[in-house]
């Protein structure tokens, strides 16, 4: 597909980079020269200096023959106005970041409205993420498939955990638990393991289950489960409104610590039931002094990756709460990794992989499309759910018997509601919803989960 990516920021550039690979024709516009040349110089797009607004512009990148333009700049209005103008001019699909929350409760009718085929909320979606981590704090990472059905769950295999030194096949046949693993990060590696895989401490593993299922799970293996109950954040900027007010719904004592009065005094008025602290958040007599050490959650979320990072070490040193860390770069995830952060929410990350679900969606020509898309282990593997429409032939045949290629795993089947845990047994039949994890290659259909 031709794409348009107007804007050439953090999230612009990782859209490149993630596009970039499934064969599209990109052009990137930005006003600022510096940065159109940072993409093309390193990734596989085509760059215009200038404005996105601008008819002549966007011409000059070809609108009229754009099958999809996303509109990723600093201003929310420049985005929309961008995809208004690129609607009228070349009838292609268009796709705005909005991100400040005056917005927010308009969302919809701004999209229908001005003919959007969506809006992305980076923040809002970070803070979504952050959100149902302190509801499930034993997972690191959480991804809802089916409408929240089923989840692929991250977590930690620590020393006290049964897991350490277990091998898999004994979560069925031992522990009765009805679960898949799909997935195991040891260092570097990101691996799809097979019944006879023993775990070792500091893996980070990926199940299947249901929320039912996956309690019954953490139970087994000596991992607390249950939400947290009070929850500080550090930085009070919008991700930090959109986690406060999500979590104060649901009664969780929340306290934002920011130094910016102005901004203290704007939280305080929008959220009343919060306890605002303006403050230098990277004092320890100042987090001590406001709970630190008893605090069940913590969120760094200030504008500086370097100070979330040591905020959260530091959180990780003093106090026992569930911790999230927001990072805006990821030039350093394999140190990351390293230092065994908590849980890292990657807002820019999470834009993309929405973007990257819609653009494989767009593609009518196939027989499945790719109702959901997860990016796993800063993209070295994905999850997706299909709809099955058609009898093809991964269809009416038991898993076991499909020459599935390498790497591939078939994880869930969501038979109109049910969920199965697939066996070898088990088949795909029209109408499934199927959860497929793989690394080292992609897919766009179903059928590609088949050797040739």
């Amino acid at each position: 597909m031709k794409i348009i990516i107007v804007g050439c920021g953090k999230v612009g550039y990782t859209l490149v980079e993630q596009l970039s690979g499934e064969n599209h024709d990109i052009v990137v516009i930005d006003e600022r020269e510096e940065k159109v040349n940072s993409i093309t110089d390193s990734l596989d797009a085509m760059g215009i200096v200038g404005n996105g607004v601008s008819f002549q512009t966007l011409a000059e990148a070809g609108i009229t023959q754009a099958d999809l333009l996303i509109a990723v700049t600093g201003s929310d209005e420049q985005n929309l106005l961008c995809c208004v103008i690129a609607k009228k001019a070349g009838h292609c699909k268009t796709i705005a970041r909005v991100r400040n929350p005056i917005y927010n409760n308009d969302i919809e009718f701004l999209r229908d409205e001005l003919g959007l085929a969506m809006i992305i909320n980076p923040e809002l979606a970070s803070a979504t993420e952050i959100a149902r981590i302190f509801q499930f704090p034993s997972a690191v990472k959480i991804d809802s498939f089916s409408k929240g059905r089923v989840e692929l769950l991250h977590f930690r295999v620590t020393e006290n955990c049964l897991l350490a030194n277990y091998e898999l096949i004994h979560i069925r046949t031992t522990l009765k638990c009805d679960v898949l693993v799909c997935m195991v990060t040891r260092g570097d590696e990101v691996l799809i393991p097979r019944g006879d895989f023993v775990f070792q401490e500091g893996d980070v593993v990926a199940i299947m289950a249901t929320p039912l299922q996956a309690n019954d799970f953490f139970k087994k293996i000596g991992i607390v489960t249950g939400r947290v109950h009070t929850a500080m954040i550090v930085g009070g900027g919008t991700i930090a409104y959109y986690l406060a007010r999500r979590l104060l719904a649901t009664g969780i004592s929340t306290k934002i610590i920011d130094m910016n009065p102005e901004r203290c005094e704007e939280l305080s008025a929008l959220l009343p039931k919060a306890t605002i602290i303006c403050g230098d958040g990277t004092d320890e007599r100042l987090l001590i002094q406001e709970g630190l050490e008893k605090v069940e959650g913590f969120a760094a979320l200030t504008g500086l990756d370097e100070e979330n990072i040591l905020l959260s070490l530091y959180a990780k040193r003093t106090s026992p709460a569930k911790i999230v860390t927001k990072i805006n770069r990821i030039n350093f995830s394999g140190v990351l990794s390293d230092i065994k952060l908590d849980t890292i929410s990657y807002p820019r990350l999470l834009t993309a992989d929405v973007i990257i679900k819609y653009v494989r969606s767009m593609n009518e020509s196939l027989n499945s499309n790719v109702e959901n898309l997860y990016k796993l282990e800063e993209g070295r593997a994905e999850a997706l759910e299909f709809y099955i429409k058609e009898a093809s032939a991964v269809t009416g045949i038991p898993l076991g018997k499909l020459r599935i290629r390498k790497n591939i795993l078939v994880c869930c089947i969501n038979r109109g509601g049910k969920i199965i845990i697939p066996g070898g047994q088990d088949e795909l039949r029209v109408g499934d919803s199927v959860i497929v994890v793989l690394t080292h290659s992609r897919l766009n259909d179903i059928k590609e989960i088949l050797e040739v």
